[in-house]
């Protein structure tokens, strides 16, 4: 697939200094491999190891159940994390919830809000190139409506030669009885960023957006009201924190369509008479059980790790490492570029890049890399198989390898891969 040149006028960006910001994070401080598999999850920086190894180590104990000190600390400094989180991402504390990850995120949408509110014929535009967490809920959900002889449509929507959600083709297929629109704000395979702000002055009001922000968490900055998000979701283990812990931001406008997600403990749900049950107040009608507090924990210390360095620093510093990776890889025989900010007519990038080679797998690439030193990500990136036939003419390759960094990846680290992957081309060549 040919690849236009970025836009000569453009100034190219230029990467950090990242050697202070490096010493952060003890996994790279050590002679080793070069990690380029930011994508999967980030590095750990000291403060989110601290917060973690202090919980279990000092006044261990659980958050909203007890009235002494130890609990009552934790409480108010899960809420306190909470509050963060909300500045963060642009919203009020109460439209934060968190989650055991992303993907409960994502099918805390589909139980808690779109089981009920949802009808006989209603519709969702879903992209079947999207992280499977994104697309199979909306499957999961539409089988078990129709258990119940409530039938959903899932109409596909295309992506464009850029990597992005294919606008025209999403305002084409809205019709009355579109409901949702689920959609990637930054790609996890293609690294391009849709055009959110565009995408929700496509549609009417009553229909609801859900974005998949797990990529762009961390990356780049995040306003939920400037976005148009009803629901957004975050994967805190891909901005520093730690797997384990999701966080779901629920707009206030969709508060009262909103059912229990796990009822249980601390999810504030009464007995309404001896037959149902009320929902408590948000956030904790979606809260039900026992947090994951060290992973809360860690979280609050990444936003402050986050906040220390600076997002537009941060996603200058991708923005940088990205070009650099396109124009080497553009130079390498036999390299085919995937979707994305490569065939952007203007610079851009998010720290993901993803490619094939002639003559070698994905996955047999990868290993050879491993070996020398360079730990990428191969194989189809968790898209589901077999997109709906003629629906969807741009997807992801089933076996490809995909570089994606952070601000601890350096230009020099880049540089040295982009030369051990033309090494490799000319060998097997």
């Amino acid at each position: 697939m040919s690849s236009p040149r970025p836009d000569t006028a453009s100034p190219e960006p230029t990467p950090l200094d990242t050697s202070e910001i490096t010493g952060l994070f003890p996994a790279l401080t050590e002679p080793g491999p070069t990690y380029l598999d930011s994508a999967a999850t980030t590095q750990k920086p000291l403060p989110v190891i601290a917060a973690i190894d202090g919980y279990h180590r000092r006044r261990t104990a659980n958050a909203g159940r007890g009235t002494y000190r130890w609990a009552t600390t934790l409480t108010t400094e899960i809420e306190r994390i909470r509050r963060a989180t909300a500045h963060f991402i642009g919203a009020q504390p109460d439209e934060i919830v968190f989650t055991s990850g992303a993907t409960a995120a994502l099918n805390a949408v589909a139980h808690s809000w779109a089981l009920t509110a949802l009808t006989d014929g209603d519709e969702i535009l879903y992209s079947p190139s999207d992280h499977a967490s994104n697309v199979y809920p909306w499957l999961h959900l539409r089988d078990t409506l129709a258990h119940f002889g409530r039938h959903i449509h899932l109409v596909p929507y295309r992506t464009t030669v850029t990597g992005e959600a294919d606008l025209g083709d999403i305002a084409a297929k809205l019709t009355a009885r579109t409901r949702l629109v689920t959609v990637s704000h930054v790609h996890h395979v293609f690294g391009a960023r849709n055009r959110l702000t565009r995408l929700r002055a496509l549609l009417e009001p009553q229909v609801a957006v859900c974005v998949d922000a797990s990529q762009s968490g961390g990356h780049i900055r995040i306003d939920t009201e400037q976005l148009g998000a009803d629901f957004l979701v975050l994967s805190p283990h891909k901005m520093f924190a730690a797997p384990g812990t999701g966080v779901l931001f629920c707009h206030r406008r969709r508060h009262d369509e909103l059912t229990a997600f796990l009822p249980g403990g601390n999810s504030g749900v009464r007995p309404a008479d001896s037959t149902s049950l009320r929902a408590g107040a948000m956030p904790h009608r979606l809260e039900g059980g026992t947090h994951n507090i060290p992973g809360i924990l860690a979280l609050g210390a990444a936003l402050e790790v986050l906040t220390d360095i600076g997002l537009p620093m941060i996603t200058a510093h991708n923005l940088a490492l990205t070009r650099q990776l396109i124009e080497g890889l553009r130079d390498i025989a036999g390299v085919r570029l995937l979707p994305g900010p490569a065939h952007a007519p203007r610079p851009q990038g998010y720290g993901i890049v993803s490619f094939t080679m002639d003559a070698m797998t994905g996955t047999d690439l990868g290993f050879v890399l491993a070996e020398s030193g360079f730990l990428v990500r191969t194989g189809a990136h968790c898209v589901p198989p077999l997109p709906p036939p003629g629906s969807h003419p741009v997807a992801a390759e089933p076996d490809s390898v995909r570089v994606s960094t952070h601000v601890y990846t350096t230009a020099y680290q880049i540089e040295r891969f982009l030369t051990c992957l033309s090494t490799i081309a000319t060998e097997v060549r």
